[in-house]
């Protein structure tokens, strides 16, 4: 019997070395004359122990992690093959706390399948969605979807079925579906993992979009950054048009939907979906107002869905099992389950797939372990660079849209970022602005000139020059910023600085600047 023995291909395994362990695992393959084949799977999200191994023994997964390639020929001799035992044997990788307590539903195959065998992917239940999708009426996909509970994972939180009945109901020659993979948030990488890990998901979540809003034509927009993604997503979707998925008949539905995939140059402002839509269009990146609304008036000019990749990864599942089963997962108004990303100063850094509702603490001190140095946590910054500093104090807020807001935070694309009590607030606040300033299109005062004077007044504060006065004037800034920007890059970049202001404000009191003696 052939042995199976896994290695991600996913990019932050590849970071760690996993290339050089899969060419090591094949030499040792080919100089012991073993019957065995290396499949190159996605990442399980424990980034701590990537590269990460897994034999396949009698129905189970042994792993071994984090292995190097100088360790594989003592992984053979110490009987790899048969699940043997090593320093490096973790046991059986779904028996692993981090990922047996999780709600896996987006990211069910990631980490199991080879992201690029359609096989694979309809053995582990991939395509259901789709085929209840083509049997059914474009009203009802979408309320089977509004039913659900899902809503935007990108960071707004809007009703995702709301978005698509706008379309639905849209009159228009031709519609689109176009997926903002642009994930430029500082600490995220979930929508980078379902590209390289399970790509068909995707596809399969962009078709079924387009049955619903009667859209033919689907892009994915990333950014240049994610080559691995890139180059996945584009074999998938070739595989997915020659097995008839994609197309003018879509599974012999006779109903037509094809996609392509478009690449920017990484611009932080063209997460903003109508930015994006002047990029995908061959103009610069700059935001345009509103109205019209994208839903009524999107990519050139005609209705168009504007989906981030987990919302649209999310919509398989709901086809195949039921809006009330996706529903109730979560809490109050956030249902079904949302991929926690965790970075920055902490032991067990990765994704974590769980429903809505977990507190914050139990996200950072039992999940995340902690942080990686062993000091205490001081802060963690929820929702991306424009997200809010929380400190333990609110560490019982739970994961929720309304929640969060209500202790002026935001959840955004679920990304959290740990930071220990050398973490300096004031340093972390002009980053802020700082970010914004660098990233800002340009298009309005606010973002463009505020955030510049933002970065000088957070350094005259740091100087010691009339810091009573320049924090005041900081948060005048902020305000002027969040209801005067056009977008959210120059509207939440006040979140992080008022925040650090708010539950820090000792790191915004330094020392008087004491000028040296003539």
């Amino acid at each position: 019997m052939t042995l199976t023995i896994y290695i991600p291909r996913d990019a932050a395994a590849l970071s760690l070395g996993a290339e050089k362990v899969a060419k090591s695992v094949a030499q040792e393959i080919a100089k012991r004359g073993l019957d065995a084949r290396i499949v190159r799977n996605g990442s399980r999200g424990m980034f701590w122990l990537e590269p990460l191994v897994e034999v396949e023994i009698e129905g189970k997964r042994i792993g071994y992690g984090p292995v190097k390639a100088k360790d594989v020929s003592a992984l053979f001799d110490a009987g790899l093959a048969e699940g043997g035992g090593h320093p490096l044997c973790l046991g059986e990788v779904e028996n692993l706390p981090f990922l047996k307590e999780q709600t896996r539903l987006t990211f069910a195959r990631c980490g199991i399948t080879d992201p690029l065998s359609l096989h694979d992917y309809e053995a582990h239940g991939g395509l259901k969605g789709l085929r209840r999708a083509i049997g059914i009426a474009a009203s009802d996909i979408v309320k089977e979807v509004t039913d659900s509970g899902l809503r935007g994972r990108g960071g707004a939180g809007f009703p995702t079925g709301i978005k698509w009945k706008t379309v639905l109901d849209a009159p228009g020659d031709r519609k689109y579906i176009v997926c903002n993979a642009d994930e430029g948030d500082s600490g995220t990488f979930a929508d980078r993992m379902i590209m390289e890990g399970d790509p068909f998901v995707l596809i399969e979540g962009m078709v079924i979009a387009g049955l619903a809003t009667g859209a033919t034509k689907g892009f994915v927009y990333t950014r240049s950054e994610y080559p691995h993604a890139i180059a996945a997503m584009t074999e998938a979707v070739e595989i997915a048009r020659k097995a008839g998925i994609l197309g003018a008949s879509v599974l012999g539905s006779g109903k037509a939907f094809d996609m392509e995939i478009r690449t920017g140059a990484g611009a932080y402002v063209c997460g903003e979906e109508t930015a994006l839509l002047n990029s995908l269009e061959g103009k610069r990146g700059v935001v345009r107002a509103k109205p019209p609304l994208p839903a009524h008036k999107g990519l050139f000019d005609r209705p168009t869905v504007i989906n981030n990749v987990i919302s649209l990864a999310s919509v398989p599942v709901i086809m195949d099992k039921g809006a009330a089963f996706y529903r109730d997962f979560g809490m109050g108004r956030s249902r079904g389950t949302i991929p926690l990303q965790i970075a920055g100063n902490v032991k067990h850094a990765g994704l974590y797939e769980t429903a809505f509702g977990l507190s914050l603490g139990d996200i950072v001190d039992k999940i995340g372990g902690g942080t990686a140095t062993g000091r205490p946590v001081k802060a963690v910054q929820v929702g991306g660079p424009l997200g809010a500093y929380f400190p333990r104090a609110l560490f019982d807020t739970p994961f929720d849209y309304e929640a969060f807001a209500a202790k002026d935070g935001l959840i955004g694309h679920a990304g959290l970022v740990v930071f220990d009590d050398t973490a300096d607030m004031l340093k972390q606040a002009r980053f802020a602005m700082e970010f914004c300033a660098v990233e800002s299109c340009g298009k309005c005062t606010p973002c463009r000139i505020g955030s510049t004077r933002g970065v000088e007044t957070a350094d005259k504060i740091a100087r010691g020059i009339e810091p009573e006065k320049n924090r005041e004037l900081l948060a005048d800034l902020c305000n002027t910023m969040k209801f005067g920007s056009l977008c959210a890059l120059g509207g939440f970049t006040p979140y992080p600085v008022m925040s650090a202001m708010t539950h820090f404000p000792e790191d915004f009191s330094p020392a008087p600047l004491i000028e040296a003696a003539e």
